[in-house]
């Protein structure tokens, strides 16, 4: 078996042609949509990337018990798994935070990788006399202050040493998978994943990829927006649309060169392939730029996933109904390769759900010390708690780290051994508050959760998520999902009342 995983970060399923976006915009996504089988009620789980990547790796929700991290020692990983079976895997990447502290255990845990740098932040090229005045010409001052410090100069000094499309991260991803498929595809038992940062923040693409009309601006370069309400005129939104939009078509062009390859040399034949991303993208929908601090709207929450596997290729075109989310990738790689999944993991693979008969799902996503969202594909409900900063809530780990520190000496003064969980094999764990001020994500920009009220919506009814609405039956049914599931995810006792709910068995669960 052979299996090809692309992973993009923050794709906003509106802007694929095959999800309801423009016409004739992403032809090589809507190429692929053709073969494979397009999933239409495809989640999230937990909540932005590194989470959604233990949640990948492990196929469970980790939201519920700790913030952004490292894997757990006790984590069972898709990727070490299939190394220890004898099949390869390989991690392609440009996603930085892989390498930070917060990123620990992950890109390890496959059999070989290869870190492609420069990406946003990344702390890769170095200008220690840089050319100040020249930014200032060529960015807007509205996303870049180059008065201060800031991290966002570091991509201004990074694409100082990227002057050609070629030798942008995105594209060379595309070029080292080329690499190892050019050197192994003839061989059996390998797993390959792709993952680039695009489209994410910045939205940095070449011009050939924007299309006249999409913005009349004049400006600086924009195209790194806050995560923060729309204060922004017309023109400035319609460019930052226009910008993430030409990045987006990028990430097409480079998908649709693998698909020629898989085309070229008929990989078709005995090769399985993923299209996914984490999370999507508020591109000033509901008024708001970005993710983690508000609801997580559709733009954010309901993603684009295709799933190609040589034995269903009679489903080519087809489209399922069926809910799905991020924790349901990793035993479905499992399947593949004929591996069965650990007792801990959750999810449920595609490859059952797709011949399964409809049947009523619900499912859960967040950040963890933010909304429960769940879903069952026709209503969306977020729940918060009393208070968002109060005391009460800890975070539950062996690895004290945030995304770019360790746990600072006031939060670990708290830490306490605790008694692990069902999915700990047995370890116990550290409890440790979890501060207001912690360094976590939304908390770290000093900013927290916004909107944070009670939300009920009918995407039905609808799907542009405009209108509050209650049902007291909907919301029960709703509420007694959401607590099968946290029983489920053996939820720590006192987040029950941190968020104000009952106790499962007083729910009856």
């Amino acid at each position: 078996m052979k299996f090809v995983f692309v992973l993009f970060d923050s794709l906003n399923l509106k802007f694929l042609e095959s999800y309801g976006g423009p016409k004739g915009d992403t032809p090589n996504f809507e190429r692929f949509a053709k073969r494979s089988v397009t999933f239409d009620k495809h989640y999230v789980g937990s909540l932005p990337c590194m989470p959604a990547r233990r949640d990948l790796h492990t196929g469970r929700l980790s939201m519920m018990h700790r913030s952004w991290g490292p894997l757990e020692p006790y984590d069972n990983s898709f990727a070490q798994m299939l190394d220890q079976s004898g099949t390869h895997s390989r991690l392609i990447t440009d996603h930085y935070h892989y390498f930070e502290d917060g990123g620990a255990g992950y890109h390890t845990r496959y059999s070989s990788w290869d870190m492609i740098r420069g990406q946003e932040y990344d702390s890769w090229k170095v200008l220690l006399d840089p050319p100040t005045d020249a930014f200032k010409e060529k960015f807007s001052p509205k996303h870049y202050d180059f008065d201060r410090k800031s991290w966002k100069a570091r991509h201004a000094v990074n694409l100082e040493f990227m002057t050609e499309e070629a030798e942008l991260p995105g594209p060379r991803c595309f070029a080292s998978a080329f690499e190892f498929l050019d050197k192994n595809r003839d061989a059996d038992d390998w797993f390959l994943q792709i993952e680039t940062f695009d489209p994410h923040e910045p939205f940095q693409a070449p011009d050939k990829y924007r299309r006249a009309g999409d913005s009349d601006y004049e400006g600086g370069v924009l195209n790194w927006p806050s995560y923060a309400q729309v204060d922004e005129n017309d023109s400035e939104i319609a460019e930052i649309r226009a910008s993430y939009a030409a990045l987006v078509r990028m990430c097409d062009a480079y998908f649709g060169r693998l698909l020629d390859y898989f085309d070229e040399h008929d990989l078709w034949k005995d090769t399985a392939l993923i299209m996914s991303t984490d999370h999507g993208f508020l591109l000033s929908e509901h008024q708001w730029w970005g993710k983690c601090r508000m609801p997580y709207y559709e733009e954010i929450a309901h993603i684009p996933m295709m799933f190609y596997h040589p034995d269903h290729a009679d489903k080519a075109g087809t489209r399922c109904d069926q809910l799905t989310q991020t924790p349901d990738i990793m035993p479905t790689i499992l399947d593949c390769f004929g591996l069965e999944k650990p007792a801990e993991t959750l999810g449920t693979s595609l490859l059952d759900i797709m011949q399964a008969e409809p049947e009523e799902r619900e499912v859960l996503f967040g950040i963890f010390g933010g909304a429960i969202g769940v879903t069952d594909g026709r209503y969306v409900m977020f729940h918060y708690p009393p208070d968002t900063t109060a005391d009460g809530l800890y975070e539950y780990t062996l690895n004290p780290q945030h995304m770019t520190a360790p746990f600072t000496n006031k939060e670990l003064k708290t830490a306490e051994l605790a008694p692990g969980f069902d999915f700990t094999k047995g370890l116990p764990l550290l409890k440790i508050e979890a501060q207001k001020d912690a360094k976590r994500v939304p908390m770290n920009d000093g900013l927290g959760f916004d909107e944070a009220e009670f939300a009920l919506f009918d995407l039905a009814n609808d799907p542009e998520q405009k209108t509050r609405i209650r049902d007291e039956t909907v919301e029960a049914r709703l509420y007694a999902a959401m607590m099968k599931h946290l029983a489920e995810l053996d939820t720590p006792p006192e987040a029950y009342d941190w968020y104000g709910l009952g106790h499962p068995a007083e729910a009856g669960v």
